[in-house]
């Protein structure tokens, strides 16, 4: 088993390998001085089962132009098997048709990454789960739920009358299944959207007054939604309101947005690398999924079942 790593993030990738107790594969991963992408693989992989670590985070198309010529370059040095493990999909929110004559760029996206030469891959809580019927390759969805329960037990107990709280319609399931491991409540922010990038909250359904909720989603990006979310949960009653989101995209004017609202805190995965502004910011916080992905690493490469983890 070889471990392979883009530019994207790196310390994931290390974090992976020090898990697993394995050497990073030596490769060049640079630019010519037009911005071509070249990759040269520095070391044997023939006959090597090797994973490909690179999120396909800012910037996306750099990124994700890395990945596809790192597949191509271990499939040319005749690789036995290859896994893009792509702890953030980036394309992953253009799953349909928006609107007339519109791309579904996660499908297109996952026949780059097929095409390419990638054997499986294996990623962390997609936008929507039916991306993995995009790929015509074995496809391995893990989700942060374990790490994040893991987490929200630890600072706040079993006592705590807890509330789960979905920031829209379409997080139900995710928040649902943190609500279920921890034994909490359920609740839901019914939101209306005017225009892209830009939210605003309606109502909050379920019971959330003199109670402490933990919001749960997938992506922030602009953090509009959790800030809106967090002001009305406080409006009817929450005492605190904490954020658990796997993926910090934090593009703009995010990290100061949720520096200055009314967020106790953000909790965010590191299958984004962060930048000096979130570190550095006082209510954000991230959790490692190294040892999750490396368990699962392992797993695929001694063809264990990789559903254990879920758990």
């Amino acid at each position: 088993m070889k471990i392979l790593t883009g530019n994207s993030n790196r310390a994931l990738s290390e974090a992976v390998c020090a898990y697993l107790k394995l050497p990073l594969v030596k490769a060049s991963v640079k630019r010519f001085s037009d911005m071509e992408v070249f990759v040269e693989i520095q070391e044997n992989i023939r006959g090597e089962d090797v994973f490909v670590v690179q999120s396909t985070s800012y910037p996306a198309n750099d990124h994700l132009m890395e990945l596809l010529v790192a597949i191509d370059a271990l499939k040319r040095a005749s690789a036995r098997r290859i896994t893009a493990v792509i702890p953030y999909f980036g394309y992953a929110r253009q799953d349909r048709k928006s609107g007339p004559r519109t791309p579904i760029s996660a499908k297109l996206v996952a026949n780059l990454i097929t095409t390419a030469g990638a054997d499986r891959v294996l990623t962390i809580d997609l936008h929507a789960g039916q991306i993995q019927g995009f790929f015509d390759i074995p496809t391995d969805n893990l989700f942060a739920a374990p790490v994040f329960a893991r987490d929200i037990e630890e600072r706040y107990g079993k006592k705590d009358k807890l509330v789960a709280v979905s920031p829209d319609v379409g997080g139900v399931v995710r928040a649902r299944a943190i609500a279920k491991r921890l034994g909490a409540d359920l609740a839901i922010i019914d939101k209306r959207r005017e225009r892209a990038g830009m939210s605003e909250v309606m109502n909050v359904i379920g019971e959330v007054d003199g109670r402490p909720c933990i919001l749960i989603d997938d992506i922030v990006d602009s953090g509009g939604t959790l800030c809106n979310a967090s002001d009305a949960l406080l409006e009817k009653g929450a005492t605190a309101v904490d954020a658990y989101v796997t993926h910090g995209v934090l593009s703009g004017g995010a990290v100061a947005r949720i520096t200055s609202s009314s967020l106790r805190s953000l909790v965010i995965t590191d299958s984004i690398q962060a930048t000096e502004a979130v570190r550095v910011a006082p209510n954000i916080r991230q959790l490692s999924i190294a040892e999750l992905m490396g368990k699962a690493i392992q797993s695929i490469s001694e063809e264990r079942s990789v559903s254990s983890l879920f758990n």
